[in-house]
């Protein structure tokens, strides 16, 4: 976890590369879950059997599964002590460039591209976000990420 005092400390950051966050497990039951709480169904998630025959060669996790852990990520390498909140202001692109078999590991890099000042003496965050797949070279996601932090 990387700790910021202030958000002036954090927004010192822009054009850096702040943080590389843990590995999240994507299992089975995740995947399953997911399809439940989101009405995704599709076969290549959650029917084992028959996504072992597909095209995949294994169950993958839903692309929106992947970009929901970047709530996790952001919660669990980042901290900025003096806030009173952050939320989810929104996503500029996002893009799932491979996919996430079921077993996989997954981290975020977290890099800061700007800090804005927003009503309430916040800022909004714009963050170059990259999810790697642990042995692949190739990114399973990349997203530009809106966050806004008030004090």
């Amino acid at each position: 976890m990387r700790a910021f005092a202030t958000l002036d400390d954090l927004a010192a950051c822009v054009g850096q590369h702040v943080a590389t966050s843990d590995w999240v497990e994507i299992t089975q039951q995740k995947v399953n879950l997911f399809a439940q709480a989101t009405g995704d169904h599709q076969w290549i998630h959650v029917d084992e059997e028959r996504a072992r025959q597909g095209p995949f060669g294994a169950p993958i996790a839903h692309g929106f599964l992947t970009l929901s852990l970047l709530s996790q990520f952001f919660d669990k390498t980042i901290n900025v002590v003096s806030k009173s909140m952050g939320v989810n202001y929104g996503l500029n692109k996002v893009r799932f460039m491979a996919p996430v078999p079921v077993g996989s590991s997954l981290r975020a890099h977290l890099h800061l591209h700007s800090a804005t000042p927003i009503d309430g003496g916040g800022v909004q965050l714009q963050w170059n976000v990259t999810v790697e797949r642990e042995g692949s070279d190739k990114p399973v996601c990349a997203a530009e990420s809106l966050v806004r932090i008030y004090p």
